[in-house]
């Protein structure tokens, strides 16, 4: 459901014709007073260096700490740092009230599916109230590049949120389908591990589990090959222990024709790929969309084995 690097680089080409450069009606809404001209976060944007957009890799955003993955593109190209500085506003003419960092993080695991970038920026930023909160990101180190990037925050994420209650559903297994892997998942090489257990199962039992709700085949960036595959690799890494690893595809009948199926529909999942990891309570411990690495999703997975 997100789209190749080629467009995502056109619509923030026409977001700077329209907006982000010269403001737009929202910043007028914003109620708080502006800032000195040179204490905004317009001004760290504006600094020395190219001013671009940031292309984002989340969209599902409520008050209180969100994690936030983008892109940082210069002139076409990526800009791939291992860090980047991060600023926080109520508006572009605001002061920041938040400065963090976010890290590089790979997509996908080495001889595995490939998505349209290799890497992406993740980040966690506070979220003060419901509506617009803006970032700047500046990568460390090389050529100046200031990025600008947008959150819209509703009063509760459509999906469930980290700390609140996993959903209860029957997603297929093996035995469900009769041992029909193909019927399972459109992944080109699956893993039946993560078709052993369903959702509801795993709650039942009071085991923590990691769910995936991708489709290899049919995701428009290719992210979903990537994003099953560290599922299946941390799964790996975890094969003493006593988490549940299960992916769930999106489509009913795996038709991307045909509407998405129940358990996206009971997970109010508006995007995929989706990824949580719930403990042995059935509390969301963490919530994962779009592309992650191996090491993000294996640190969440040990915060609850």
């Amino acid at each position: 459901m997100t789209r190749p690097l080629a467009a995502l680089v056109a619509c923030l080409v026409a977001l700077l014709a329209v907006g982000c450069g010269s403001g737009n009606g929202n910043e007028k809404a914003d109620s708080q007073p502006a800032a000195p001209p040179g204490d905004s976060l317009e001004a760290l944007w504006r600094a020395p260096g190219d001013d671009v957009a940031a292309i984002m890799g989340t969209s599902d955003f409520a008050p209180g700490k969100n994690r936030v993955s983008f892109l940082v593109v210069n002139k076409d190209d990526l800009v791939e740092r291992p860090t980047a500085t991060v600023w926080v506003a109520s508006g572009l003419r605001q002061k920041p009230y938040e400065k963090t960092k976010a890290t590089l993080e790979k997509i996908g695991v080495p001889g595995g599916e490939t998505a349209s970038a290799g890497n992406i920026y993740v980040t966690t930023i506070t979220v003060r109230r419901p509506g617009k909160t803006w970032f700047v990101a500046q990568p460390d180190g090389g050529t100046k590049v200031q990025a600008v990037g947008t959150i819209v925050a509703g009063k509760r994420s459509a999906a469930p949120n980290v700390g609140e209650k996993a959903i209860s559903t029957e997603t297929p297994t093996l035995r469900s389908t009769g041992g029909d892997l193909h019927a399972l998942t459109t992944a080109r090489h699956p893993d039946r591990a993560l078709y052993e257990t369903s959702v509801a199962e795993a709650l039942a039992a009071r085991r923590p589990f990691v769910v995936t709700f991708a489709t290899p085949e049919f995701c428009q960036t290719r992210t979903c090959g990537p994003v099953v595959d560290v599922v299946s690799a941390v799964r790996k890494k975890f094969a003493s222990s006593d988490v549940a690893f299960i992916h769930a595809e999106v489509y009913k009948d795996n038709d991307p024709s045909q509407p998405v199926n129940q358990w996206l529909t009971d997970w109010h999942l508006q995007t995929e790929p989706f990824t949580f990891v719930v403990d042995r309570d059935g509390r969301v411990s963490a919530k994962l969309e779009g592309a992650f690495s191996v090491r993000e999703l294996a640190a969440a997975v040990r915060r609850v084995s």
